[in-house]
């Protein structure tokens, strides 16, 4: 399971490298001033016949990735979680302190001022 997460870590790293990268690449919707004039699809994967850009379409693939990547992160991280609650990792519950009861309480220190009241 430790391998699995760190190929998906691995390629979640990646994924959001190219993604930051795709998306600095593109053209806000109105940068392109030619576009008015019919050259505005210059840009598109199959012509003019196309409605969106590679870019645009690069970044869909790649957000949607993300986003698995990032679920099955989630799912092995809860595995691992699983795995070690049943090997027998010590509850929290086995380190609390115990009191003992011959012990004598410690001094309140009334030297100090404090707004606080005393209980």
């Amino acid at each position: 399971m430790q391998t699995l997460q760190t190929v998906l870590l691995i390629l979640l790293l990646i994924d959001a490298i190219a993604l930051g990268a795709i998306v600095l690449l593109q053209q806000g919707k109105g940068a392109d001033v030619g576009a008015a004039f019919g050259s505005g699809s210059a840009n598109t994967v199959f012509g003019s016949a196309g409605s969106t850009s590679f870019l645009t379409k690069m970044t869909v693939y790649l957000a949607s990735g993300f986003f698995v990547i990032a679920f099955g992160l989630a799912y092995t991280a809860k595995e691992i979680a699983v795995d070690l609650r049943t090997e027998g990792m010590a509850d929290f519950s086995d380190f609390e302190t115990q009191i003992d009861e011959d012990s004598e309480p410690l001094p309140a220190d009334t030297e100090t001022d404090s707004d606080l009241p005393d209980v």
